[in-house]
């Protein structure tokens, strides 16, 4: 049975499409991306996925049980969380205090909420600055921070949204290898992110959306030589180019 699964899901803004009719299903254990150009529709499948826009028409599942039509903070006692595009941390809170309500109120029982929020600030190696202001952190420790909240609901699933967005070649690879080590921890990954080497690095499969529709699926080598991918990403007269040159 799949951890995730998405039928049918469709979503209308006063008429536009931005999700047509996606389908798909995510393993447990599975790290998969999420790529399109920009519009594609892939941050409106996120707020589909988490509950923070219901479908117009399809179905989301979790474990088996639908969570389609479920508040985000429901869908989070069940397992699935996501991060934030730009992240929004407790200003005026400290790191642990920040995790700590992720462990609070992420929906799982904690005995000790401050020792889980510890560990996931341990983590992500911000222990050492638990007691400091989120103000006081660099861009790249403050995605850390982001995924530590996550981590201390203890999830199932993990929905990263352009985690790496914003940040250096260091930071980059920082939190490319922060997510190897939560996948190897045993969570599902969900992911979107326009720094490709990043994204392709980490995933085992991959999903291509234009125009609201899932064009292609596979891993990473079969997305970077599949010829409608290159035609969203490039137009379709540098597509045939790329045809040309690849002997096609």
């Amino acid at each position: 049975m799949a951890l995730l699964e998405g039928k049918n899901l469709t979503k209308s803004f006063g008429g536009v499409l931005a999700v047509d009719d996606v389908s798909f299903s995510i393993e447990r254990g599975e790290t998969v991306g999420l790529i399109g150009p920009n519009g594609a529709g892939k941050s409106t499948l996120f707020r589909l996925i988490t509950g923070v826009h219901e479908p117009t028409e399809g179905h989301v599942f979790l474990n088996g049980d639908e969570i389609t039509g479920m508040s985000p903070h429901e869908i989070c006692h069940r397992g699935l969380v996501k991060t934030h595009q730009i992240v929004k941390p407790f200003e005026h809170m400290t790191l642990l205090e920040n995790a700590t309500v992720g462990a609070e109120f992420g929906g799982r029982e904690v005995d000790h909420p401050q020792e889980k929020a510890y560990e996931s600030l341990e983590f992500v190696d911000l222990d050492h600055l638990a007691h400091t202001k989120p103000d006081e952190l660099s861009v790249g420790a403050l995605k850390r921070l982001e995924i530590a909240r996550v981590l201390a609901t203890d999830p199932d699933m993990m929905l990263f949204d352009e985690v790496a967005g914003g940040l250096d070649t260091d930071e980059t690879e920082a939190i490319v290898d922060l997510i190897g080590d939560i996948k190897e921890s045993g969570k599902t990954i969900f992911l979107i992110d326009h720094v490709m080497r990043a994204l392709m690095s980490v995933s085992e499969r991959v999903f291509v959306l234009e125009n609201g529709q899932l064009i292609a699926r596979g891993t990473p080598e079969e997305i970077q030589n599949d010829q409608r991918v290159i035609e969203a990403y490039l137009g379709k007269s540098a597509g045939e180019d790329a045809g040309v040159a690849a002997g096609d």
